[in-house]
């Protein structure tokens, strides 16, 4: 018989909350930052990961952002991000990936995509998973960087750079305290006036102002983490009439944003109760010892899920992508054919 935790291993998932620099093995980043000559804290890849906060993990997130040195690496990374996601029932991810930094160290932003898209089209070649790009601009550069990162990517995407068919959208992602995301109305306006998607990050220790910012000002058609959104409850209902996704990530708002003390304290119960097509999803899954077989196992014991309840999560995981209608409607079949398969007999074990 089946146990839960494999058969949730095995659900086919989708994933819309993901960094892809986030992914990178501990290992992966001790030998890249051999290769590149970046000096680490330690050479041991179990004490890398290592933080007590947000900024504190900002501080990880940039240091392994800066062992990535050119096209290769990208792709390197990107590869083994689809293929550890697979060994969890990945069957589709949208990739937030942030290169302000690297732009601003002199790296070329259609060498960073173009690795990006090779190690991509390898693991999905390897694993059958498919996998898209969402380039996050970096708050903490400003809004100036951001505007340029974002000319740079419809430029590129007019001459039909390699891998720029890969990159759906925009996102805006790095510390949300101190930064008025209206600031960035004019890059969000150019990619949408471009045919770009847009997502943020917006209300993971902010207030439910900076989601509607989002949605009204920035045009986001869904909102990464969104935890204060029940805060306003006239801004929920409109979410949940207009269906707005949110993309959350229950254990990460734990493990880096130190949000809650326990994961039976999140709100992801109430947000779904509420209507709310709130995804599950990782975040961050190496820095934080995630994978999504956990992500699912951990929120199913803590909010007393049935099987069928994690289908449905799953199932609002394409509901909540950028798939064209053809393609959501060819992963829904799937996951639901493939969830009657694996349905395990108990909720125990």
């Amino acid at each position: 018989m089946t146990s839960v935790t494999d058969a949730l291993r095995r659900l086919p998932k989708v994933e819309l909350h993901c960094h892809v620099e986030g992914t990178m093995r501990p290992s992966t980043v001790v030998e890249l930052a051999t290769k590149n000559g970046i000096a680490l804290p330690t050479n041991d890849p179990t004490q890398l990961y290592e933080y007590t906060s947000l900024d504190t993990f900002l501080e990880v997130f940039w240091l392994v952002q800066s062992v990535l040195g050119d096209g290769d690496d990208w792709a390197r990374l990107a590869y083994e991000s689809v293929v550890d996601g697979a060994e969890h029932g990945l069957a589709y991810r949208e990739t937030f990936f942030t290169p302000a930094r690297h732009l601003d160290a002199g790296q070329d932003l259609g060498d960073i995509i173009a690795g990006l898209s090779e190690g991509l089209a390898a693991a999905e070649a390897a694993t059958g998973v498919r996998a898209m790009l969402i380039a996050d601009i970096d708050r903490a550069y400003g809004p100036g960087p951001g505007r340029e990162m974002v000319e740079q990517l419809v430029e590129l995407r007019r001459a039909n750079a390699p891998g720029t068919e890969r990159v759906l959208g925009i996102g805006m992602d790095s510390t949300e305290l101190g930064v008025d995301p209206t600031d960035f109305a004019s890059a969000f306006d150019l990619a949408g006036r471009s045919g770009l998607r847009r997502t943020s990050h917006q209300g993971e220790v902010t207030p439910p102002t900076t989601i509607q910012a989002g949605i009204d000002v920035l045009g986001c058609e869904r909102i990464d983490h969104g935890l204060s959104l029940l805060d306003d409850p006239e801004l929920t209902k409109r979410f949940v009439d207009e269906r707005i996704p949110l993309t959350v990530c229950p254990n990460s708002n734990i493990r880096i944003a130190n949000a809650f003390p326990r994961l039976e304290e999140h709100p992801y119960r109430q947000m779904r109760e509420a209507g709310l097509l709130a995804t599950l999803n990782t975040d961050d899954p190496a820095m934080t010892d995630l994978d999504l077989t956990y992500e699912y196992r951990s929120v199913m014991d803590a909010f007393g899920y049935s099987w069928d309840d994690m289908v449905a999560i799953a199932l609002d995981g394409v509901e909540g992508s950028w798939l064209d209608a053809e393609d959501a409607r060819s992963l829904r079949e799937r996951i639901v054919t493939e969830a009657a398969q694996l349905e395990p007999e108990s909720v125990e074990g």
